[in-house]
């Protein structure tokens, strides 16, 4: 019986982003200098099969420092931390690697700078993440308020003299972020904005494809974990811009194809974090089911490269 045909559209870009390779070779490249095990504090991406295969290697993920033993490197995760762990673990003399993607520095440079010159930080972010205590972590207590929807920016209250500005997140919603922001500016016309966009190249061309591909889909898969922020904001502008069906998959094995019904399209994308291996695999699990051909629906070309720590580089 002959197979029914499906044409997949497969999102470029996908999967992994400069940070999130970067953070993979650290990792990598301190179990070659230093010995398993090398101990990382929190996962150092968000993504299952990325972690599960770093452990095969000798990577074990802990919560906090001190479940590192003395004398142990240990390794700080992408999305960055507090000030107070690196502190802490200079305190103990410990062999630190901190892996925060170049762009969350960014961010909390500037949201540093923000705070020497007087201003009160209004950072947009998703309360919890390792992001946001990561950026919050930068200041004193007190000296950024957190919003995660235009309905916390109405409930905002400052006094008239206190000056203000804002950071974001990298890994937002491009669209949701520009409503809040749009809200702010309302509310606080004087709101001192970032230099420059502080979610993510990487985030915002994964949203690009697919706002591309949904309108064209009867379903979107995103293959990413279910903590991996930038993988679920992928899922909600899918279903935003027109896909039937938009679902999150750590990889094939988690896809009930019989839900997504009598599809003759599919879009087909990755989190930042996800593999091309775990991409590879839908489209394997699909030709399992269906006479499939692939387009790749290319919205932008990307070439970015972060080095990584000198201490690792020879």
């Amino acid at each position: 019986m002959p197979k029914p045909p499906l044409t997949i559209l497969l999102a470029q870009p996908r999967g992994f982003c400069a940070g999130v390779e970067r953070a993979i070779e650290i990792v990598e490249k301190s179990l070659q200098k230093f010995g398993a095990p090398v101990y990382v504090r929190h996962e150092i991406v968000h993504n299952k099969h990325v972690l599960d295969d770093l452990r095969a290697k000798g990577a074990v993920f802990v919560k906090e420092l001190d479940e590192v033993p003395e004398g142990a490197p240990v390794i700080f995760s992408a999305h960055g931390v507090p000030k107070r762990v690196p502190a802490e673990a200079a305190r103990r003399n410990m062999i630190y690697v901190d892996a925060t993607c170049p762009l969350v520095s960014k961010v909390h440079r500037e949201a540093e700078l923000h705070h020497r010159n007087g201003c009160h930080i209004v950072l947009i972010g998703h309360a919890g993440h390792p992001e946001v205590v990561g950026t919050m972590g930068q200041l004193p207590e007190g000296a950024v308020t957190l919003v995660e929807s235009t309905e916390d920016v109405a409930k905002l209250s400052f006094a008239a003299d206190v000056k203000l500005s804002y950071v974001t997140q990298t890994t937002l919603s491009v669209d949701d972020t520009a409503d809040i922001v749009a809200a702010l500016q309302k509310r606080f016309p004087e709101i001192a904005a970032p230099k420059k966009e502080d979610i993510c190249y990487a985030t915002t061309n994964r949203q690009l494809a697919v706002k591309d591909i949904a309108p064209r889909a009867d379903a979107v898969i995103v293959v990413g974990s279910r903590n991996s922020s930038n993988s679920n904001r992928l899922v909600e502008v899918a279903r935003a811009y027109g896909a039937k069906h938009a679902l999150l998959a750590d990889k094939a094995q988690d896809i009930d194809w019989d839900t997504l019904g009598d599809i003759r399209t599919l879009g087909l994308t990755a989190g930042a974090s996800a593999p091309e291996v775990l991409v590879q695999g839908v489209i394997d699990a699909a030709r399992a089911r269906f006479d499939v051909t692939v387009q790749t629906a290319i919205v932008a070309e990307e070439n970015i490269q972060f080095k990584i720590p000198r201490v690792l580089a020879t």
